[in-house]
């Protein structure tokens, strides 16, 4: 009664561009990815990079048109359902043979699933009627891997008319909303992330396609990604109230993942995943009576209450040893793999000049920056062409960049109208600013740097597609920004989506990094660094002391992670002395923090 995916692995939503069409890559092969939905611009030059292989015409959807962003999104995941659908039929039809789609389908499977497991059987009929038996038997249950969609919920723009009238229902998140909603995507879902939104949360319990048939399937389902259990007890209440029904909670290391980061309170994963173990059944049924007598008290009738809540977890995860961890201690359904797939062509898009500066990406490339207009750290890869054109203009002594999507567009300090923090016009009324103030030198340059330093998202996250597939975006821009996980630091190798996916399983291994640590290590250090940060950044200016026991806080669940790790017996047999010994490094600088800025004496008072 709930969707079962094929494998035991799915690929995040990365960036704007990359993931942008991986459905038409991985889904054939039973694969689920995600699509950011929120760049209508790329999203309708996409369109017309994929119309003439249907040989079916490209009609283009004018910005004059009404309600154009979400006939956009609608368009475009349609064609792309009729894309797949075309690619599992043609699969179907495919011979048994070395290297033919069909046979490098059920390769890829899992070992252990019962699909796989008939396959090998096929492959080991002597009895020709019995074998053909058996093909047609695995041909009828190839099926697609879901086509799913992201809407980041903070990324949510009011839009006006020309004439400054308020449009309603047409912020950013909502008509995005809206155009996936009115596709003809089923067996499908939209991955919300970012937290949560009530204008969105609303407009989605007013959704007739997300609610339950007579047989308590969704054909649109709906996944909240959050990074701690009351994060999913308040958004899954929240939504359950208006009737509507979460289908799977994905899980994200709160730092230890690409793109943007969502610090918890030092609260490390491997305790929250203990948390959503040991609660999840309660969650499951708290759900369901708010979602009942939500339907109840609407009018609408109810079939079956929803069964399963699948659980997914996904942030730095590297090895099969890991994936294998997370489902067994944990007993989470999936797993999420986005930047090493950074690396698979045959998954991700990502222009030539980028891939080749990823595969070579060393851990000192890697930073958790203060790059994101949003005012939210971001994971930045150092030496892109984003960073070349940013840098090049500041030399230039124009900094910022022409704001042309706005998507990000937020900041009213200056101006009645939100504009963006990276924009030319926000870093030059901001420069005049400090510039008036006469500051220390010292003082000016770092807060000039902090200015300067905002990035141009919408264009950056998107020109990938652009350089990949030779379609205009926007007229001469075409610098690049990247956002993978430290992750990728330990990946160097570009590879088939096949090779890809058989290391997932254990199959094989392509860590090139013999020195990396446990995914566990790697976010616990993360977090340390983020809290050292933020006591040299806050202390002095903290007048009533509150920034300190906040970090008192901080601290205490960090040693309290530290210990939950050390119960874990099992944890790991690959290179087992080391992870207990970076614990016990990493206690050794807990440590040296609270003796400088006596951290114990502020926790709790």
């Amino acid at each position: 009664m709930y969707y079962s995916p094929l494998h035991n692995f799915h690929i995040p939503v990365m960036g704007l561009a990359y993931t942008i069409d991986s459905p038409l890559k991985v889904a054939r092969f039973g694969i689920a990815s995600v699509m950011s939905i929120v760049e209508d611009k790329l999203i309708e030059m996409m369109r017309r990079q994929y119309y003439p292989g249907t040989n079916r015409s490209y009609q283009p959807i004018p910005a004059t048109e009404p309600d154009y962003r979400a006939k956009r999104i609608t368009d475009y995941l349609d064609l792309v359902n009729a894309i797949v659908q075309s690619q599992i039929e043609k699969i179907k039809k495919a011979a048994f043979e070395k290297g033919s789609e069909i046979v490098k389908y059920f390769e890829m499977l899992p070992d252990d699933s019962t699909l796989k497991q008939l396959y090998r059987q096929m492959l080991n009929m002597e009895n020709p009627a019995e074998k053909t038996r058996l093909e047609m038997q695995l041909r009828n249950q190839i099926r697609p891997g879901s086509i799913d969609v992201n809407i980041m919920t903070k990324v949510d723009r009011e839009t006006y008319t020309r004439n400054g009238a308020y449009i309603p229902d047409s912020s950013d998140a909502v008509t995005a909303l809206r155009g996936y909603a009115n596709s003809r995507l089923t067996n499908s879902a939209l991955v919300l992330s970012a937290g949560m939104n009530p204008r969105l949360y609303n407009y989605l319990g007013n959704c007739p396609q997300f609610q339950a048939d007579e047989n308590g399937e969704f054909a649109k389902r709906v996944i909240v990604k959050v990074s701690d259990y009351r994060s999913a007890f308040i958004q899954g209440k929240y939504l359950a109230k208006k009737g509507i029904w979460v289908s799977e909670f994905r899980i994200e290391s709160g730092l230890n993942c690409g793109g943007h980061a969502f610090a918890t309170e030092g609260y490390l994963l491997g305790p929250i995943l203990e948390e959503f173990k040991s609660k999840r059944e309660e969650l499951r049924d708290t759900l369901a009576g708010l979602y009942t007598k939500a339907l109840e008290d609407s009018g609408k009738e109810v079939t079956r209450i929803p069964g399963k809540i699948i659980f997914s977890v996904q942030g730095g995860i590297g090895t099969a040893e890991e994936e294998q961890f997370l489902r067994r201690q944990y007993a989470m359904d999936s797993t999420g793999w986005g930047s090493p797939f950074l690396l698979v062509p045959e998954a991700t898009t990502v222009d030539p000049e980028t891939l080749e500066l990823l595969s070579r990406a060393k851990k000192e490339d890697l930073l958790l920056s203060h790059s994101s207009p949003l005012g939210v750290r971001f994971h930045y890869l150092r030496g892109t062409s984003g960073e070349k054109e940013r840098q090049g203009r500041i030399n230039n002594g124009k900094p910022g960049s022409p704001c042309t999507e706005k998507h990000l567009a937020f900041n009213t300090e200056f101006t009645r109208e939100p504009i963006c923090t990276a924009s030319r016009k926000y870093q030059d009324l901001k420069i005049r600013q400090l510039q008036s103030l006469n500051l220390p030198e010292n003082e000016y340059q770092q807060k000039l740097a902090e200015v300067t330093g905002k990035e141009c998202l919408c264009a950056g996250l998107s020109n990938a597609a652009s350089l990949v597939y030779k379609q205009a975006f926007i007229p001469s821009r075409q610098a690049v920004t990247m956002c993978p996980g430290p992750n990728i630091a330990h990946f160097s190798t570009i590879v088939p989506l096949q090779t890809m996916t058989d290391h997932i399983y254990g199959r094989t291994d392509i860590i090139t990094d013999p020195a990396r640590p446990h995914m566990f290590i790697t976010e616990l250090r993360l977090y340390i660094n983020h809290l050292a940060e933020q006591l040299a950044a806050d202390i002095q200016s903290d007048q009533n002391g509150q920034k300190k026991k906040s970090c008192g806080n901080f601290y205490h669940n960090l040693r309290e992670g530290i210990r939950y790790y050390r119960q874990l017996p099992d944890i790991t047999t690959v290179n087992r002395d080391r992870f207990f010994q970076a614990l016990q490094q990493a206690e050794t600088e807990l440590d040296k923090l609270n003796t400088r800025y006596k951290l114990t004496g502020v926790y709790g008072s």
